[in-house]
């Protein structure tokens, strides 16, 4: 009989032991949009953005120009100028697809901008988070603003207002 007991106590214990784990929300999306430096990061990126884009649209009406003129032009133009001209829209078109991927590829020049501005914005929420964990023994702490797996939140655990106070932040 006791040794049942003992078997049954070495299996329910970390059971109960795993229930009282404490846990948290985090809405990170909340906290950037109540953090200064990040709306201003994110204004200095939608304007570096905007002048690129409008960059390659002026390349793109350049390069519909230049099919116009030829169109225009192309019952008069040799075999040979036709195709210089044509080389040239080719080229031109290629040029502005390459400026397009630098600018807004995988790892261009936006992605690099965003990763220089808001990275460190990230990192501070990140190991304010942590901070957090530690001083209050949160076991885990969920993200609520990408909503991947929550069906449900009670609102008392959400601590994004105490991860904008240690980040120094009033809100």
């Amino acid at each position: 009989m006791k040794r049942i007991l003992f078997v049954l106590t070495g299996l329910l214990l970390p059971l109960v032991l795993g229930m009282a784990q404490k846990y948290a929300l985090v809405d990170t999306e909340y906290i950037l949009n109540n953090i200064p430096s990040y709306k201003s990061a994110q204004q200095q990126l939608d304007k570096i953005s905007e002048d690129w884009q409008k960059e390659i649209e002026g390349k793109y009406a350049e390069i519909e120009k230049m099919y116009k003129d030829y169109q225009a032009e192309r019952v008069l133009l040799s075999e040979d100028m036709r195709k210089q001209r044509e080389d040239a829209i080719v080229n031109k078109e290629k040029e502005v697809k390459e400026l397009q991927k630098n600018y807004f590829g995988q790892e261009g020049a936006l992605f690099k901008k965003r990763q220089e501005f808001i990275q460190p914005i990230q990192d501070d929420i990140y190991k304010a988070v942590k901070d957090l964990a530690t001083e209050n023994g949160y076991a885990v702490i969920f993200d609520t603003s990408s909503g991947a797996s929550m069906i449900y939140s009670n609102p008392r655990y959400d601590i994004s207002d105490e991860v904008l106070q240690k980040l120094g932040y009033k809100n």
